[in-house]
C-alpha cells in the first residue's frame, strides 16, 4: 500500500477549508489519481447501475483493480470518460456519500482511503487469476455455481416448507425442530445474499440480493454498497464501516446490551428498515433516478426485492402471532440474530481496533486481504460450512476474489490461491472454529466488556448501569431501532 496516488506523488491529501455541510456533489469518480466522469456508463456498466451510480464521488481504484478479471482493460475503457487533469479533493466526498453515523468522528475519505497499485503483473492477484483462465478449472467453476444456485433453490423450499408446517400442524414441527430449522436456513439463505450481493446487479438477482435480510442483521439495499464496495476493497482500514457498524452496541450498558440490542433489531424489523428505505427512495428522488441508476427500469427490481423481503420478514411475524404461535417466531428471531450478528463478524479481527492492528508492510493488494481474513468452519465440511457460515467458509478466497459468484467456486478456487500464497511467503493459517475460537472471544469483546461511556470515564460497574446518560442510552437506542437508526 502507498501514501500516493499514482502519478500524482507531491499531492497534499489535507482537504482545504470549506464552508460548512456537505460539499456539493460533482460527476466525478477517482481512478489512479484521475479524475473521470462516469454518468453516460451507469445505465451500460454490464455490473449493472448500482455499482456505478453508488461510487460516484469516490476513490474506485481498488474497487476496479479487486472486481474484475481485466482491470487494465477497465482502464483503457475508462479514458473515454477522462476529465484530464489530476483529482482534487473536492472530486471525493468526506464521507464516501454514505451516512455519517457509519464511520469514526474525523474520517476523511479523500485522506483515509488506502491507495493500492494493481498494475503489478507480478502481484498475487495476477497470478492467481492467470490460473483460473486454465480451461479445466474455469469449466469446474461454472459447474459449481451451477450446484451453488441449486442448493439454494432447495433451501428456499424448504424455508418455507418449515414454516407452513409449523403453522399447519404444530405437533408435526415441536418447537425445539422448528426454531433450530429456522436458524439453520435463516442463516443459509442469507449465505447466498452474501454471494448475491457480490454478482453483477442485473436482473432478477437485484432480487435475489435481498435474500441477505433473512437472518435479520443487516438491509441488503444498503449493505451491499457498504460491503461489496467499502469493506471488501479496504478491509480492515477507516473506510470499512463493517469494522464500525457491529460495535454500536458498545454503547449500551453490558447487562442490558442483549436485551436492549434485540429490541433495537426488533424494531429495526417492524418498521426501523422500512423507513430506511423510504429514505433512500427519497434520496434517489432527489440526486435524480438518473444518477442512481440510470433508468427507472434499472432502479424497480431492487426497490421491488427490498421492499417484497421487508414485507415477508414482516407478514411471518403477523402470522405467525394471528396463528397464536408468537413465541415461536420470537425464539427463532433471537437465536438467528444473536448467531448471524457474531457469525458476519467473526472472520475478521474486528474486536481489535484499527490502530492496534499490525501494520501491513506489503504493497500487494491480494497478499494484504489475505492477511486480514480468516476462513470460518462450523460443522467441518467446506460445503456446508459455506452455508451454515453465512458464506465465509472460503472467506480468504471470497477476500482475493469477490467477484466469484458462490461459495462452491470459492472452494473450488482454494488450492490455487494457496499454491500462489505460499510463492509470496504467506502462512496458510487452518480455518478457525466458530464456536472455540472466535465465538469466546466474540463474549468477551461484544457481551463481558464495559460500555464505551464507562470505558471513556473510567465507570465501576453501579454507575455504568444506573447513571442517567446510562439509561438515556439505553431508551435512545432502543427509539432508534424503529426508526431505522443504527447499526445498518
Amino acid at each position: 500500500m502507498t501514501n500516493s496516488r499514482p502519478e500524482a506523488e507531491e499531492q497534499d491529501f489535507r482537504r482545504p477549508p470549506g464552508p460548512p455541510g456537505r460539499p456539493p456533489i460533482s460527476n466525478v469518480w477517482v481512478y489512479n489519481g484521475k479524475a473521470y466522469d462516469l454518468s453516460d456508463w451507469i445505465s451500460k456498466h454490464p455490473g449493472g447501475e448500482f455499482f456505478i451510480g453508488r461510487t460516484k464521488n469516490r476513490d474506485i481504484t481498488s474497487i476496479i483493480g479487486s472486481y474484475h478479471r481485466d482491470p487494465e482493460r477497465i482502464g483503457r475503457m475508462l479514458e473515454r470518460y477522462a476529465l484530464n487533469r489530476e483529482a482534487l479533493p473536492e472530486d471525493i466526498h468526506p464521507k464516501a456519500n454514505a451516512p455519517d453515523f457509519l464511520f469514526k468522528e474525523g474520517f476523511d475519505s479523500w485522506r483515509d482511503t488506502p491507495k493500492y497499485r494493481f498494475d503489478n503483473k507480478d502481484d498475487l492477484l495476477h497470478q492467481v487469476k492467470a490460473r483460473l483462465k486454465e480451461p479445466a478449472l474455469a469449466a469446474r467453476i461454472k459447474r459449481m455455481d451451477t450446484i451453488f444456485d441449486i442448493v439454494v433453490a432447495v433451501l428456499a423450499v424448504a424455508y418455507f416448507a418449515v414454516q407452513g408446517l409449523r403453522l399447519a400442524e404444530p405437533a408435526w414441527m415441536p418447537l425445539p425442530i422448528f426454531v433450530i430449522a429456522m436458524v439453520l436456513l435463516r442463516s443459509s439463505l442469507a449465505g447466498f445474499g452474501h454471494y448475491a450481493i457480490h454478482r453483477a446487479q442485473k436482473g432478477m438477482n437485484k432480487i435475489y440480493t435481498n435474500a441477505f435480510d433473512f437472518n435479520y442483521v443487516a438491509l441488503a439495499f444498503v449493505t451491499a454498497d457498504g460491503h461489496a464496495l467499502l469493506h471488501h476493497p479496504h478491509t480492515q482500514s477507516e473506510v470499512d464501516i463493517k469494522k464500525n457498524v457491529f460495535t454500536m452496541m458498545m454503547r449500551v450498558p453490558r447487562l442490558y446490551r442483549i436485551p436492549i440490542h434485540t429490541i433495537h433489531k426488533f424494531g429495526h424489523t417492524l418498521t426501523g428498515m422500512t423507513i430506511r428505505l423510504l429514505d433512500v427512495c427519497r434520496l434517489t428522488r432527489k440526486v435524480g433516478i438518473k444518477d442512481m441508476y440510470g433508468t427507472w427500469g434499472g432502479a424497480l427490481p431492487h426497490f421491488i426485492g427490498s421492499f417484497g423481503v421487508r414485507f415477508l420478514l414482516l407478514g411471518e411475524l403477523v402470522v405467525f402471532t394471528l396463528a397464536g404461535d408468537f413465541w415461536a417466531w420470537a425464539l427463532q428471531f433471537v437465536i438467528t440474530l444473536w448467531i448471524s450478528t457474531f457469525l458476519v463478524v467473526a472472520s475478521h479481527d474486528f474486536e481489535v481496533e484499527t490502530e492496534e492492528l499490525p501494520a501491513s508492510d506489503t504493497e500487494d493488494w491480494g497478499v494484504n486481504q489475505l492477511e486480514q481474513a480468516y476462513d470460518l468452519k462450523v460443522v467441518g465440511n467446506r460445503y456446508v460450512d459455506c452455508f451454515l457460515s453465512a458464506g465465509l467458509s472460503s472467506h480468504r478466497v471470497h477476500h482475493v476474489l469477490p467477484y466469484q459468484r458462490s461459495g462452491f467456486s470459492n472452494i473450488a478456487t482454494e488450492d490455487v490461491l494457496r499454491e500462489e500464497a505460499a510463492k509470496f511467503g504467506v502462512e496458510w493459517i487452518p480455518a478457525k472454529s466458530f464456536f472455540t475460537d472466535r465465538f469466546p472471544k466474540q463474549i468477551r469483546t461484544y457481551l463481558l466488556s464495559r460500555s464505551d461511556e464507562a470505558e471513556e470515564r473510567n465507570w465501576g460497574f453501579v454507575r455504568e448501569h444506573c447513571s442517567p446518560s446510562a439509561l438515556k442510552t439505553c431508551a435512545v437506542y432502543t427509539v432508534q431501532g424503529f426508526t431505522g437508526i443504527g447499526t445498518v
